[in-house]
């Protein structure tokens, strides 16, 4: 049985209070940001968490409407601390295990280290969601967990951020780049490529046109 503890509110705060030190992330986000078209008009956040990624993108796009999905209350609530009562923030409450709700089309989804918590086959179908949820134009942008060509590299890496295979997060389903690099491409993306990669950290990205 496929395992999340995301549904505690203990593991997503225990989250939260190290996000910031999670090794050279600093670096994927600023990469993930360069790829957001300056024409955007509409966010979709998959996963938001606290809405961290999110506010980054309406720093440098503040005229953009965003919707903001998560399923965890505690990450919902300190989201919307966040974002207080912005307006052109929704946020939703919705289990990425399940297919995307209607909102709409976009012209940016962004990601951050949440994907790589749904099994295979949703990932494939997620990607293939968001692709159909995009405008002429639109990129899809996933900084992302994924899986090390081998165990001696996912011990360096789990090490690398303070963690051992015995104490790394049972919820992590990891794949690896390649193979998603090729479901992007397969479903129609194009200038697919990693753009940014630390270890086991890598930045997806294409769009539909």
């Amino acid at each position: 049985m496929a395992v999340n503890l995301w549904t505690k509110s203990d593991h997503a705060l225990d989250y939260l209070e190290r996000a910031d030190s999670i090794a050279h992330r600093k670096e994927g986000e600023a990469t993930l940001l360069e790829f957001i078209p300056q024409t955007a008009r509409r966010v979709l956040d998959l996963g938001t968490g606290d809405g961290r990624l999110l506010a980054m993108v309406r720093a440098e796009h503040p005229a953009t409407d965003a919707v903001a999905i998560d399923f965890s209350p505690a990450m919902l609530d300190a989201a919307k601390k966040r974002f207080g009562d912005d307006p052109s923030v929704k946020l939703v409450i919705h289990n990425l295990d399940d297919p995307l709700p209607e909102l709409g089309t976009f012209d940016a989804v962004v990601s951050c280290f949440a994907i790589h918590h749904l099994v295979h086959e949703r990932k494939r179908a997620l990607y293939s969601e968001v692709y159909d949820r995009l405008n002429a134009g639109g990129v899809f942008c996933n900084l992302e967990h994924v899986a090390s060509p081998t165990p001696r590299l996912h011990r360096e890496f789990l090490h690398g951020i303070g963690y051992t295979v015995e104490t790394e997060d049972p919820s992590n389903k990891l794949l690896d780049l390649e193979t998603q690099l090729g479901w992007l491409r397969e479903i129609g993306f194009v200038d697919v490529d990693c753009h940014w990669k630390w270890r086991e950290l890598a930045l997806l990205a294409g769009s539909n046109s």
